[in-house]
């Protein structure tokens, strides 16, 4: 595992320098049940089988923790030719790519070469797609492949050092490390880093106002209401013309046409496809739209859980800050938050597990289906969490305080019972906080903030370095000193990288949807309450300067390298910016028509329930008109992108007429017949790696590299050896058991 130290440092360790040309690692778990080590040695055969099938050489190593290390890499150039080939023309049939794959298969390789992006994708579909598809058909942890626990490619150190130094030493970022990051982790993660940067770059707009609105013109203003609300607008509509100019300038507009399908999807039926005329696999849409309907009351057991406790905290901080006046006031103060800190991890917890399965009951057939319908619930959650206790102190506490709070003397009777003598608690009449609100807003906008940033980057980091070091000292223990036994069984040349290995299949897995909710979250800090205190996008600006930062160095320190999927939008968290944004407008409007009008004593009776309802009818719709506008504006505005897309679209017209005319057509284009594509495969025989091994010699004794992959020379060697290392591992564990006896 690289550290902070391994990436900055002058010289990398080791076993950071190289891959050994390794695509991806499957870590292969060995069941300690002896009865279960059978089934384990026939799916790790059949594992290495299908891995053959379909053109993947493969090299197992012991992966420490009773399980085994399969490396994997596609065999033949060849075979990576032709998949990314086709892949190119599907995209061109589906309206992704402007112009068809040139048929002089060198020439277009050598003006179009193939990323490490796409090549990884490429080797991650044909490891998982099903056998029907052309892939080995590995879904980890399903089914017959229970004891796959990941299968994930290696971190390039190399480039995450580079990647790490300067992200540190910039203060903007361009669209050439956007670029990079494209090329190495694909387009959704690359997506989110361009969202960051372009959100990042607005901020300095509403950052400088806000400065000047808190100096001149003070909290609750409308001229402050009605910019932000303008400017939450144009970036909302700046980014979704931004996102379809990435999209067009990396090659992938469209491309959520292309379905991965879900190997959990269950079908009913077949059935004709009334366009193609293929056999589909078919759900009852009816039945789906019945679960889907779940999600209604979901929602309000969210609101009815969530809400319930947040607002019994609320009511009880009120009490024990703005009432009591007892003794351990002081320590009682805190008695909310942690009664929050306890429950509300938990319940989230559950309520996203839920969230899951009712998903998952959903049953959608793509991947992205099914992303989609999570996301919206995840984001019910956040919302419920996230805002509930700025709406309750604006719209609940200060309107109706001098109504509700006598109620808060249940509390009062409550304590009173534990009393040694029965008598009442020392209270004091109760007054409007009118500091409370602001406060609110600071902590979550300023506090939180940081309090997530250690959560997220430096909570996990010294959680895994601790057990890591009772680990090695541990293992140290029990070897009488000797440190890491099983690097010491490693061959010497492989021994670094192999460690580095065992230790990049611990980590976590990075998933970028967690990073987008932060973003939208606080976007609709922003746009909902920032009204209240302007400072707002002062504190964000400097956060998410961090925050870009911070998570490259969590993708490069402290996740698995992500599988480099490709995406042409952020997703369903593009209506989640927009209905913020929305609502912002009308939270805005009431909040100044509350708080900026009149002194707040806890009474609704001095609100004009009229005036408030047509201040938010009449933002609702000023927002929409200039929402039109705006959008109009931009599109009427160039964009590199589509300036692309134009020109691609001339050359392609203007060779049609070429061919049309009589001009050269170009040559047939001959394509490998046994390839992922179809249900056969590359085969791997001995002669040809013999012949390999006869080149090899003629040239010298080959680099690590070379070598590393030239241990195991046939899936069956590498079946062989990965038996013995199971039969090993029995043994020592049966060693293990009679020693503690």
């Amino acid at each position: 595992m690289a550290g902070l130290r391994t990436l900055y440092k002058g010289e990398a360790e080791p076993g950071l320098k190289s891959n050994f040309d390794v695509d991806y690692v499957i870590h292969y778990k060995i069941p300690s049940q002896e009865a279960e080590k059978a089934e384990a040695e026939a799916s790790f055969i059949q594992l290495i089988k299908a891995l053959s099938t379909v053109g993947f050489a493969t090299e197992v190593r012991n992966g420490g923790k009773s399980s085994l290390l399969v490396f994997v890499k596609i065999a033949s150039e060849k075979l990576l030719n032709n998949q990314v080939y086709r892949t190119r023309l599907q995209d061109w049939l589906y309206g992704v790519r402007i112009a068809a794959p040139n048929q002089d298969l060198t020439k277009y390789f050598e003006d179009e070469p193939v990323s490490e992006a796409e090549r990884l994708r490429l080797a991650y579909l044909l490891i998982t797609k099903s056998k029907n598809e052309g892939g080995a058909g590995i879904t980890p942890k399903t089914g017959q492949w229970k004891n796959v626990l990941s299968v994930f490619p290696l971190h390039d150190h190399s480039f995450n050092r580079q990647w790490i130094k300067q992200w540190s030493s910039k203060y903007y970022l361009d669209e050439e490390d956007i670029n990079n990051i494209r090329d190495r982790f694909g387009e959704r993660v690359a997506f989110y880093f361009a969202f960051l940067q372009a959100y990042f770059a607005f901020l300095l707009f509403p950052a400088a106002f806000g400065f000047a609105a808190w100096l001149l013109l003070g909290q609750f203003s409308w001229f402050y209401a009605i910019v932000n609300c303008l400017w939450s607008v144009i970036f909302f509509e700046h980014w979704k013309t931004k996102e379809t100019d990435l999209a067009v300038q990396w090659g992938v507009r469209g491309v959520s046409k292309i379905q991965h399908p879900r190997p959990q999807f269950q079908w009913e039926r077949e059935a004709q496809d009334p366009v193609t005329g293929e056999v589909i696999r078919v759900y009852s849409p009816f039945k789906r739209l019945a679960r889907q309907m779940l999600q209604v009351p979901f929602a309000l057991a969210c609101v009815s859980v969530l809400g319930g406790l947040i607002v019994s905290c609320f009511a009880i901080e009120i009490f024990i800050t703005e009432v009591y006046t007892g003794p351990f006031k002081q320590y009682l103060t805190f008695l909310p938050t942690i009664l929050l800190t306890i429950f509300m991890p938990t319940l989230s917890t559950l309520l996203t597990q839920l969230a899951e399965r009712l998903t998952a009951m959903e049953n959608y057939e793509t991947h992205d289906a099914h992303q989609a319908s999570f996301v919206q619930k995840i984001f019910v959650l956040n919302f419920i969490t996230s805002y509930t206790p700025i709406f309750l102190t604006a719209f609940i506490y200060v309107p109706f305080g001098k109504i509700l709070v006598p109620y808060l003397n249940i509390f009062q009777l409550t304590a009173q019972k534990f009393t040694t003598e029965g008598k009442p608690l020392p209270t004091k009449s109760w007054e409007i906080n009118p500091d409370r609100l602001t406060k609110q807003v600071i902590y979550f906008t300023v506090t939180a903030q940081i309090v997530n940033f250690a959560t997220e980057v430096i909570v996990p980091y010294a959680k895994r370095k601790i057990f890591k070091t009772i680990e090695e000292a541990s293992e140290k223990k029990n070897n009488n000193g000797n440190g890491d036994a099983l690097k010491q069984l490693d061959a010497p040349e492989e021994a670094d990288f192999l460690t580095r290995v065992r230790n990049e299949a611990e980590l976590d897995v990075y998933d970028v949807t967690v990073d987008y909710r932060e973003m939208v979250i606080q976007f609709g800090y922003l746009s909902l309450f920032s009204v209240i205190w302007p400072l707002t996008a002062c504190s964000f600006l400097v956060n998410n300067w961090v925050e870009a930062r911070s998570d490259a160095m969590k993708i490069a320190i402290s996740s698995q390298r992500p599988i480099p999927w490709r995406a042409d939008s952020i997703g369903p968290w593009l209506n989640a910016l927009g209905f913020l944004s929305w609502l912002g407008s009308l939270t805005s409007a009431a909040i100044v028509f509350l708080f900026n009008s009149s002194k707040q004593d806890g009474s609704p009776w001095d609100i004009s329930a009229w005036g408030l309802l047509l201040s938010i009818l009449f933002a609702e719709h000023i927002y929409l008109v200039v929402q039109i506008v705006v959008r109009n504006v931009i599109a009427k505005l160039d964009s590199p992108g589509l300036q692309k897309e134009r020109a691609q679209r001339f050359q392609m017209r203007k060779q049609l007429l070429e061919q049309t005319f009589g001009a050269n057509s170009g040559q047939e284009v001959e394509l490998e017949t046994d390839g992922p594509a179809v249900r056969g495969g590359e085969k791997i025989t001995r002669e040809a790696l013999e012949e390999e091994a006869r080149e090899l010699s003629r040239k010298g004794a080959g680099s690590p590299e070379d070598r590393f992959w030239q241990r195991q020379r046939s899936a069956d060697e590498t079946i062989l050896i990965g038996r013995a290392l199971i039969a090993e591992v029995t043994d020592n564990s049966n060693k293990t058991k009679v020693a503690t006896q």
